[in-house]
């Protein structure tokens, strides 16, 4: 009996990547899925050094390169890429894309969406439109990628209860805690067979 092959996943990180470096730990030597691509749209994101760090082989492409389906095709498939997980990515994933990989790119946000969602809200942004909305809460939200930004399935949110005095610098801290204690493991149940 042949040997049953693992899921191949990509990671798609735009700066530091410390998500992005989470799931590569949690993934290593698993039985069923390998983090076995990170991509990145720029040259001096840091998480090219982490995926260096682990042996796991980084790419850089560019938005112009986005734009060329055939270029893409061809990247995805010589790595064979079975699904897609976006771990602080900044760029529009573009339609085509998201037709190659349906229902298999899993995007996460420091925040409960619908809301703090959208175009331009990403890292500190969020935290700051949440604090000075008055909210009393925030949380992650994973879910899966469609055409539009923060849109699609929600799979799975996580609340954290906005503390008296709380700052957008304290509660990024709190939100990444959830980011890697969750992740993880919904991308675990959601690409496991």
């Amino acid at each position: 009996m042949p040997a049953k092959t693992k899921t191949r996943l990509a990671v798609f990180a735009s700066g530091s990547g410390s998500n992005a470096e989470n799931l590569i730990r949690y993934f290593q030597g698993h039985p069923d899925i390998k983090i076995a691509l990170v991509v990145s749209n720029r040259q001096d994101a840091f998480v090219l050094k982490r995926a260096k760090r682990y042996d796991v082989p980084a790419v850089v492409v560019t938005s112009q390169e986005w734009q060329q389906e055939g270029f893409i095709k061809n990247l995805f498939s010589k790595n064979n890429i079975d699904g897609v997980v976006l771990a602080g990515y900044l760029l529009l994933i573009p339609e085509y894309f998201i037709k190659m990989y349906p229902e298999k790119i899993l995007n996460i946000h420091p925040a409960l969406l619908p809301d703090f969602g959208g175009k331009g809200m990403y890292g500190m942004h969020v935290h700051r439109a949440v604090i000075d909305s008055g909210a009393g809460k925030s949380g992650i939200t994973i879910h899966v990628v469609d055409e539009a930004y923060d849109h699609g399935q929600i799979i799975f949110q996580e609340t954290l209860k906005i503390e008296q005095g709380e700052t957008s610098e304290s509660l990024a801290k709190r939100i990444q805690k959830l980011e890697h204690r969750h992740y993880p493991i919904v991308v675990e149940n959601h690409f496991t067979p």
